[in-house]
């Protein structure tokens, strides 16, 4: 992904899993991270004492223009409220020749794991099929979305693909678990949830995790869409 040297960004670090990534991969490079929720840094500064993480907006990044040989936004700018605007500071960041990348989402097609919860809920409550149908129709969750963000910001040598994980879950409490956190879409319509709808919902996205089949581990894809350009 980066040019042979110079410092790199982890835009949007979360927890960091990235910005180690890259620090293990260039050791001897400078590597920062941002984010906007402080626990997530918090976290991120645990696990790694040789990275530099900020607390930071990505929108309004803390670091000087054309500080960077490499910027990479994961997962970040389906939830920003101007992607355009976001990428234009991801760039605004990155050095003459350096790389902006950015990976989002394939919410309509290619997320399993949130699919599964949305269309089950979608069919109980209809704030559900709103908020999915909000997701799933964003310029950023089509095919070309992401591409021609990049394209029409004034990038070169743009160029997209896509990848694809598994999301493992021991069982169905270790897939329901984690969205009574809050975080993310899905967390947040779940807390905001009447008890008694909240109840409903998650007996039938359990019978959808089961599918017919005992409790336990469920290994499901999720997918997104990867573009990368240069900086002019």
């Amino acid at each position: 992904m980066a040019p042979p040297d110079g410092a790199l960004l982890d835009a949007g670090c979360g927890t960091g899993s990235l910005s180690r990534a890259m620090k293990k991969r260039w050791p001897d490079r400078t590597v920062s991270g941002v984010d906007l929720a402080p626990a997530y840094v918090a976290f991120a500064r645990e696990q790694s004492d040789a990275i530099d993480y900020k607390v930071s907006d990505v929108a309004a990044l803390p670091h000087r223009s054309r500080t960077f040989a490499a910027v990479a936004a994961q997962l970040v700018l389906n939830f920003v409220a101007d992607p355009r605007h976001t990428l234009q500071e991801l760039m605004r960041v990155t050095r003459p020749g350096g790389i902006v990348a950015a990976s989002v989402w394939d919410f309509r097609g290619g997320l399993i794991f949130q699919r599964m919860f949305w269309d089950t809920a979608a069919g109980i409550d209809p704030g559900a099929g709103r908020t999915r149908d909000k997701l799933f129709s964003g310029a950023l969750a089509l095919p070309d979305g992401l591409l021609k963000l990049f394209e029409q910001s004034g990038l070169r040598d743009v160029q997209r693909g896509s990848l694809t994980i598994r999301m493992d879950y021991a069982n169905f409490d270790d897939y329901w678990g984690p969205l009574l956190g809050g975080q993310g879409p899905v967390g947040t319509y779940v807390i905001g949830l009447d008890p008694a709808i909240r109840a409903r919902i998650e007996d039938a996205v359990r019978l959808a995790f089961l599918s017919g089949a005992p409790d336990g581990l469920r290994s499901l894809t999720a997918t997104a869409w990867a573009v990368r350009g240069r900086v002019s």
